[in-house]
């Protein structure tokens, strides 16, 4: 009974939730809108990164590695080149699935050492995949664009460009771009976080939750760890590369600075303070830390100590927002820190006599 009330309590804030979303574009300015987008982008990859560490147990720093496939592999596919960059001009839907897909083999091909390592270790081996990423993100001008980057061509589905010059009209509201990227990204979301629960409480997370606890048990419970591991990454791999895609036309341009150690450091505090596991949570953390430095930076003239981005006489919106949210981490830290057990060593045989006292 209790159940049955708690579902339908959630099934109506769903309700109300999408409702609520979808008129948004109707009431909202296309500041706020694009606020959501950049969200939306940052809690794809934070959903997968909430598979990988939250389900599996498995510490990743490599994570802006795999967001930047996305981003420039759907600008390389889509693009029609010219100048010093390339590109091959493929329809943009066809070119997003690609450029998940790749993100997804490059999960792949790292899997084998996912699959031998995990913690702390497995977060080391892919730190490194950040600095690679980088390096080949500045000496490939012609699919990079090197240091200044490379446009983003603008979506389509149909022969409809979503482009301020589509001239659609709803309710009275012009539709531009942002207004149609934002239709586009919920149901992306939408389908990201129904493939996300159906993983956590599908056998796979079932798997993962017990690699998590314990990889002697998972194992003795017939799971194969390291497929078990290898498979976590490559999913988490994939959900990056699609919000690199959503990124690249949230932003409209890729630029190799924006791919660095800091954006892996973000996606992880956006799981920890979404609370580890949850998906839910991933999505709220990610609309927090990617939304405080823009609304601080907007509203810097009313707040004290705080300056917009780039001034000077005060604290800069950006950095007071690391304050904010890193504090926030400290404390989700010290108050859920305390529930977690110690992983206890398994005696093989009988625990050995205690000397007896002088």
């Amino acid at each position: 009974m209790f159940e049955a009330i708690t579902r339908r309590r959630a099934l109506v804030g769903t309700a109300v939730l999408a409702a609520v979303l979808l008129v948004l574009p109707l009431y909202v300015g296309g500041f706020w809108l694009r606020i959501g987008l950049f969200a939306m982008a940052a809690a794809m990859g934070a959903i997968g990164l909430t598979l990988l560490f939250g389900a599996a147990g498995q510490l990743s720093l490599g994570h802006a590695f795999f967001i930047a496939i996305g981003t420039y592999g759907y600008a390389f596919l889509s693009g029609d080149g010219g100048g010093r960059v390339q590109g091959l001009g493929l329809p943009p839907l066809l070119a997003a699935v690609l450029a998940v897909l790749l993100a997804g083999v490059a999960g792949l091909l790292f899997s084998p050492v996912a699959g031998r390592l995990r913690g702390l270790y497995l977060g080391i081996a892919s730190l490194g995949l950040v600095f690679l990423g980088h390096h080949l993100l500045l000496n490939l001008p012609s699919v990079t664009g090197g240091y200044d980057g490379r446009s983003v061509a603008p979506f389509s589905l149909a022969g409809h460009e979503f482009s301020n010059a589509s001239g659609l009209v709803v309710a009275g509201v012009p539709f531009g771009d942002v207004e149609h990227l934002w239709y586009l990204f919920l149901a992306l979301m939408a389908g990201g976080v129904l493939v996300a629960h159906n993983v956590l409480r599908g056998r796979p997370g079932r798997a993962f939750r017990l690699m998590r606890d314990s990889e002697i048990g998972a194992a003795s419970m017939g799971v194969n760890v390291r497929r078990a591991k290898s498979s976590a990454f490559v999913l988490s791999s994939m959900y990056a590369g699609l919000g690199g895609v959503m990124t690249a036309l949230a932003f409209q341009r890729a630029i190799p600075d924006y791919f660095d150690l800091m954006l892996s450091i973000d996606v992880l505090v956006m799981v920890v303070l979404g609370g580890l596991g949850s998906v839910g949570g991933a999505i709220a953390g990610a609309t927090l830390v990617t939304a405080l430095p823009l609304v601080l930076s907007k509203y810097a003239d009313a707040l004290p100590l705080v300056v917009a981005s780039g001034q000077s006489g005060g604290l800069d919106a950006s950095i007071a927002a690391k304050f904010a949210y890193g504090a926030l981490v400290v404390i989700v830290v010290l108050r859920h820190g305390r529930s977690i057990r110690p992983i206890r060593a398994v005696r093989r045989g009988p625990a050995a006599p205690e000397p007896a006292a002088a």
